[in-house]
C-alpha cells in the first residue's frame, strides 16, 4: 500500500483526479513560463540589431580626374521614384576624396587623418551655425552665410558645367547656404582650386545685375559699383573666410540639362581654404538658392542619397525634379523660422533607444521660438556628427549606455564621450535608435549610423554630441542610407530608407 492513497474504490478515483490535476496545472504553469521567456527573448531581438565593426580603412579609393565626364551627371535614378520626368542625377563625392585624389598620398591624408580633420572642420561649422542663427542681424553690405565651404569643410561636392560653352568646375552642394558663387577672373585675390579660375569673358550667356533691381535687392544686403551700375555681393563665412564680387547671371549645365539665367556671385575677392572647389552651389531655402531659382524647372523638388565614405567607393547622389521623391518617403513637415530662412527646420519630437521611448526627451526640448528664432531642429548635409541640445544629449547616450552595458567601453575620442572597443569582434548587438518627428515620420537608423569607426584599431563612438545652445542638428552621419526628400513645394521633408541604389 502507497501512503496517502486510500485503498478504497471511491477514494482512490478522487485522488487519481487529484493527482492529474495537479500535474495538468505543473505543466501548465512550466509551459506558460517557457512560453513567457520565449516571448520575452523575442521582444529583446527585435529591440536589437546586428552590427558588423568595419573600421576605418587603410586607404580610399582615388577618383579619376583626367576625364572630365567622370563626376559629370548620370542619367535618373528612379526605382523608387514616384516620377523620374523632368529629372536629372548628378553624382556626389565626399570632399575627403578630392583631397585624397589630388594630393600625394602620405600619412597626412590617410583615412585616420582624413576622419580628425574632418571632425575639427565640422566644429569649426556647428559654432559657425550657432553664431549665424543667434546673431542674425543685417549689416552694411554683409551677407552673413554660413557654408561647409569654410576651412574646407564642404562635405559633398560634384562637377558642373558654368557658362556657354560649359567648362565644368567642382563645386560644393550645401543645404545650409543659399548664395551660388564661383571664383571669377580677373582675380585680386583667389584661393587655389583643382579646375582654371572661370573667365566671364569667354561666356556667351553671362550676364550682370544691374543696381537697386528687383534680383539685386533679393540679396540680404546688396551693394553697388556705382561706376558701372553693377549689383555687388558678399557672403562672409564663421571663420573669417569670404567671397566678394559682381551679383551675375549664368548658364548652368548638369550634364545636358541647362538651366538658364541661374543669379550667382562672381567672386573677385576670396579668402579662405576651400579644398580645390571653384565655388559653391547653395541648396538652402532662401530666395536666391539653386532649388528655389530653378523651381519652375524642376517643381522646387530636391533629394539625395549619402553614402559612407568609410565603407563605399560608390558616388552618392544629388535628383533634382519630381523624380527625387521617392514611394517610401516617411515625411515631416518644414516648419519656419521667420529670422532665418536658409535652414530647413524639423519638428523633432523624440528618440527611441532599444524600443522604448527615451524618458527627459521630449518635444519641448526642440521648440523653436518663432519670435525669437532660437532653438528648433535644422537638417543639414555640411554637419557630419548630429548635435543635441544638452539635456537631450545626455539622456539619449545615457539610454545608449544603459541598452550597451555588454559592450567593452573605450576612451573618450575628440567630442565623443560614449566609444566602445569592438577589437576582434566580428558582429555585436546593438540597441535600435530610432528618431521621431512630427507627422508620423518615424526615422530608424541603420547601426552603422550612429556607431562609427575613428580608427583602424577596432574603436567605435555614439555618433551623437551635445551642444550647449537650445538649436539641434541632424547631421549627414545619421541620413547616410537614406533618400532624403526636399519637397520645398509640399513643405515637407521626408525619409526613404535604403535608397541610394
Amino acid at each position: 500500500m502507497v501512503a496517502g492513497i486510500s485503498t478504497g474504490s471511491g477514494g482512490t478515483t478522487t485522488t487519481t483526479k487529484k493527482f492529474v490535476m495537479l500535474l495538468l496545472l505543473v505543466l501548465s504553469v512550466s509551459t506558460s513560463c517557457t512560453t513567457t521567456t520565449v516571448s520575452r527573448r523575442h521582444d529583446i531581438n527585435k529591440h536589437y540589431q546586428t552590427f558588423t565593426p568595419h573600421s576605418l580603412p587603410s586607404s580610399y579609393a582615388s577618383l579619376d580626374l583626367s576625364n572630365e565626364n567622370n563626376l559629370m551627371a548620370t542619367s535618373s535614378d528612379s526605382e523608387n521614384a514616384s516620377d523620374s520626368s523632368n529629372s536629372l542625377s548628378i553624382d556626389l563625392h565626399h570632399v575627403d576624396t578630392l583631397i585624397y585624389s589630388t594630393s600625394t598620398i602620405t600619412t597626412k591624408n590617410d583615412p585616420e587623418t582624413l576622419f580628425k580633420n574632418r571632425l575639427t572642420r565640422d566644429s569649426v561649422r556647428v559654432k559657425s551655425i550657432l553664431k549665424s542663427v543667434s546673431n542674425r542681424t543685417s549689416g552694411d553690405f554683409s551677407s552673413s552665410v554660413i557654408s561647409g565651404l569654410a576651412q574646407g569643410s564642404g562635405e559633398y561636392f560634384t562637377r558642373i558645367g558654368i557658362g556657354s560653352p560649359p567648362r565644368y568646375s567642382y563645386m560644393v552642394l550645401d543645404t545650409g547656404s543659399d548664395v551660388v558663387w564661383i571664383q571669377c577672373s580677373p582675380c585680386r585675390r583667389c584661393y587655389t582650386q583643382t579646375d582654371p579660375i572661370f573667365n566671364p569673358s569667354k561666356s556667351n550667356s553671362f550676364g550682370h545685375v544691374p543696381c537697386r533691381t528687383s534680383l539685386c535687392n533679393r540679396l540680404d544686403s546688396p551693394g553697388c559699383n556705382t561706376k558701372s551700375n553693377k549689383c555687388m555681393y558678399q557672403v562672409s563665412y564663421g571663420d573669417g573666410s569670404f567671397t566678394i564680387g559682381e551679383f551675375s547671371t549664368e548658364t548652368l549645365t548638369f550634364r545636358k540639362t541647362k538651366v538658364n539665367n541661374v543669379a550667382f556671385g562672381c567672386g573677385h575677392d576670396n579668402q579662405g581654404l576651400f579644398v580645390g572647389a571653384a565655388g559653391l552651389l547653395g541648396l538652402g531655402r532662401g530666395k536666391l538658392s539653386f532649388p528655389n531659382q530653378a523651381g519652375r524647372q524642376f517643381g522646387s523638388k530636391f533629394s539625395y542619397c549619402l553614402v559612407d565614405r568609410s565603407m563605399s567607393s560608390k558616388p552618392s547622389s544629388l535628383v533634382f525634379g519630381n523624380g527625387a521623391v521617392s514611394r517610401v518617403a516617411r515625411f515631416t513637415p518644414l516648419l519656419n523660422n521667420p529670422k532665418m530662412d536658409t535652414f530647413y527646420y524639423l519638428g523633432l519630437t523624440g528618440f527611441s533607444v532599444g524600443g522604448a521611448r527615451v524618458a527627459g526627451i521630449t518635444s519641448s526640448l526642440f521648440q523653436l521660438d518663432t519670435k525669437s528664432g532660437n532653438g528648433g531642429v535644422i537638417i543639414d548635409s555640411g554637419t557630419s556628427v548630429t548635435r543635441l541640445t544638452r539635456p537631450a544629449y545626455v539622456a539619449l547616450r545615457n539610454a545608449f549606455l544603459s541598452g550597451a552595458s555588454h559592450l567593452k567601453r573605450g576612451p573618450n575620442f575628440s567630442l565623443f564621450d560614449a566609444c566602445f572597443d569592438l577589437s576582434g569582434k566580428t558582429e555585436v548587438k546593438v540597441p535600435t535608435v530610432v528618431m521621431h518627428f512630427k507627422g508620423g515620420a518615424d526615422v530608424s537608423l541603420p547601426a552603422s549610423n550612429y556607431l562609427i569607426p575613428v580608427d583602424s584599431s577596432g574603436s567605435f563612438c555614439f555618433a551623437f554630441a551635445g551642444t550647449s545652445t537650445g538649436l539641434s542638428i541632424i547631421g549627414n552621419i545619421q541620413q547616410q542610407g537614406f533618400r532624403v526628400v526636399y519637397d520645398l513645394a509640399g513643405s515637407r521633408v521626408g525619409f526613404a530608407p535604403k535608397s541610394c541604389a
